[in-house]
This record gives structure tokens, sequence and C-alpha cells, in this order.
């Protein structure tokens, strides 16, 4: 469980500082002010989402797998339909693909991230100490 959390940190990173780099760089002065700040907030939450996976990756002697594992694919997933739906629809201009009915699936990804979120509070709940034997 903890090398698949890594690898999709690392994979999830990787990504946000490239299109923070591309958006930056590229997009700056090429797309609309509006679509730019979309693209941002976009990424913000890619980078937020993989920062606390990061953490999670680490927390597997605390919290239980069932836990980790419903949290990993409810961020995973969230992230995909939420920033992934916005990076489409903020390009649009640029690329002329618009998202069309992609877009419903915008608020979708917020509501699975906003449900792992939830996933951490419960486990945190039903959190169990574990003595440690000397």
């Amino acid at each position: 469980m903890t090398k698949r959390f890594l690898i999709t940190v690392g994979l999830m990173g990787a990504l946000s500082v490239i299109l923070g780099s591309f958006g930056a760089h590229i997009l700056s002065g090429n797309i609309p002010e509006k679509d730019l700040h979309l693209f941002n907030v976009a990424n913000d939450y890619l980078m937020f989402h993989t920062l606390a996976l990061l953490g999670l990756a680490f927390m597997n002697r605390y919290v239980s797998r069932s836990y980790l594992n419903i949290i990993y694919y409810l961020f995973v997933i969230g992230v995909i339909l939420f920033s992934g739906t916005i990076f489409i629809s903020s390009l649009k201009e640029l690329t002329g693909f618009s998202p069309g009915g992609l877009s419903k699936l915008t608020p979708i990804g917020g509501l699975l991230m906003v449900a792992g979120w939830i996933t951490v509070l419960l486990s945190g709940v039903n959190y169990q100490h574990k003595k440690r034997h000397h």
C-alpha cells in the first residue's frame, strides 16, 4: 500500500510542478486571466491532495488499511474529475476543445474529495491507540 501511495504521490506531485510551470511560463498572457486563474485553482487542488496522500502514506501504522484505501481512491478519482475537468475547461481557447458534458464531472470530483476528507475524519473518530510493546 505504501508503495502505491508513494508512486501516485510522485506522479501527481511531478505533474503539479510541471503544470504550474506550464501555467506560469506558457499560459500566462496566452489565455484569458479568468482561465489562467481556473487553471491555477485546479493545480492547487492537485498539489493539496498530493501532499495529503503523502502524509497518509506514512499513517499506515495508525489508520486502518480499509480507511486508507477508501481515502486513496476518493482523493485520486476526485482530483482527476475535479482538477482534470477544470484543466480542460481552462484551456478551451488555446486548444479549441470545449469540455461540454465533461464539466458536469467537476462537482462530482469535488464531492469525492470532500468524502475523502470526511473519511479522514471518521478514521480519527474510530482511531484506537495501539500500545507499543518494548
